[in-house]
């Protein structure tokens, strides 16, 4: 079996509110974000009440009480091993990766995930695949297949991939939802980022009245229900906010009222609001 992330306590499973250390790329001198050195930045993420951070100081981390975790790229067979070893060894509790280009024929997509849930078991160390464009994730109706033939697969849910770049509002909404249980059931991480239909990381304002908020809740809701479907005591299921930077066309720029452009939200105060919504949506699941 792929491990699950475990802290080795008896206390019921929950959810584990990290941050994704990307959040802070570029932010603009507005924002309400911390500045100065790493030090600076991972205390202010432990204040603001995180529990941990994807692409942290392993160090700082365990200084200041917070879990760690990592991310990379499996290309092909033969990758997952190295990564899961190097990531284990730098005291990191699980991994989330993008595999593959979404070209490979279904023998080459089985294949190099065999070869990662060999890895998973090798060294009991968790992989979490990225739900993510450009990847053999890209589709959902594949992925759907690959949870069915190889149900030991675990994912990490950046759903926005999927909510934008495939419109999932149109057509029935609800069907879709349903379709993809078996992908809910094995989320084990959440990129926390909410797109509309046109755009993948847009403004959530108070997160009050927008549809695609729901929508998400929704998504989250049921990939936490399938986490505790079969949790432990002492597992955890990971919400990193993870909202990028406009310099890789994310975060969006418009023109304020001196005609400069600027990012249409504070990165830093939006990844609270996505944390809250994850978590009421926790709680609903449960």
């Amino acid at each position: 079996m792929v491990p699950n992330t475990n802290d080795g306590t008896q206390r019921a499973p929950y959810l584990r509110s990290d941050f994704n250390l990307g959040t802070l790329t570029n932010l603009p001198a507005w924002s309400t974000g911390p500045r100065g050195d790493e030090r600076a930045k991972h205390e202010a993420i432990k204040a603001a009440g995180y529990m941990g951070i994807q692409g942290g100081n392993v160090k700082l981390c365990r200084e200041l009480g917070l879990g760690v975790t990592g991310g990379g790229r499996i290309n092909k067979v033969g990758e997952a091993l190295p990564l899961a070893q190097q990531a284990q060894d730098a005291g990191q509790a699980c991994v989330t990766a993008h595999v593959a280009w979404g070209m490979e024929d279904d023998a080459e997509v089985y294949r190099v995930v065999e070869d990662i849930l060999y890895a998973c078991t090798k060294t009991n160390f968790p992989i979490y695949i990225e739900t993510h464009r450009a990847t053999i994730t890209q589709d959902p109706w594949r992925t759907v297949q690959l949870a069915q033939k190889l149900p030991e697969v675990r994912f990490n849910g950046d759903f926005s991939h999927w909510y934008t770049g495939l419109e999932m509002v149109y057509g029935d909404f609800n069907a879709k939802l349903e379709f993809l249980a078996p992908v809910f059931e094995r989320v084990r991480f959440i990129h926390g980022r909410i797109g509309n239909p046109g755009c993948m990381q847009v403004d959530c304002g108070d997160g009050v009245g927008r549809t695609y908020v729901e929508h998400f809740r929704e998504l989250w809701k049921r990939s936490f229900a399938g986490f505790l479907k079969t949790a432990k005591p002492g597992d955890y299921i990971c919400f990193a906010p993870e909202l990028l930077h406009p310099e890789i066309y994310y975060a969006r720029l418009f023109k304020d009222v001196k005609g400069e452009m600027v990012e249409e939200c504070d990165r830093w105060e939006q990844a609270k609001l996505l944390t809250k919504v994850a978590k009421e949506a926790f709680a609903a699941a449960g």
